[in-house]
């Protein structure tokens, strides 16, 4: 039978839990994902978990922080002025703002605390330092391009 290996395209339906049990993304209800193993597009521990898995297998993987988001950067919290923002901002606890430095370069903030006078803004993913689980099935493997 086929098994999934590097370089293969593979669709797959997953469902994605934190260690609670909480859902924060799936497939279900929507089509499968399609990717390439071995592009990067993942995150490692995903791809890791699917190496060897069969035609319509179903299996559960957890994958640890570090293979996953990473652990949380304190390099990437940091405080602000709110005189900072535009005026028309008024900054709430998980409210999401875009930063762009000067190479016009984005990125994705959260603040995570808002005092009197300033805001702490947060620019790790929010599943940073998280352990994941994911219930993955394989609906279909295609075999990986010969080099020409």
């Amino acid at each position: 039978m086929i098994q999934v290996k590097e370089n293969n395209t593979v669709k797959v339906h997953y469902t994605g839990k934190l260690s609670d049990g909480q859902v924060f993304d799936s497939s279900e209800g929507k089509e499968p994902i399609e990717f390439t193993l071995g592009q990067g597009r993942l995150i490692p521990g995903f791809e890791k978990g699917l190496i060897d898995m069969k035609l319509q297998e179903k299996k559960t993987i957890t994958i640890v922080a570090e293979d996953a988001y990473g652990a949380v950067r304190s390099d990437l919290i940091q405080e602000i002025p709110k005189t900072e923002l535009p005026q028309d901002i008024l900054p709430e606890v998980g409210m999401g703002l875009v930063s762009k430095s000067s190479d016009g370069k984005e990125m994705n903030l959260l603040v995570a605390d808002v005092k009197a006078d300033s805001i702490i803004l947060d620019g790790n993913h929010p599943l940073a330092g998280k352990d994941l689980t994911f219930d993955l099935e394989v609906v279909e493997i295609k075999d990986a391009p010969v080099a020409q």
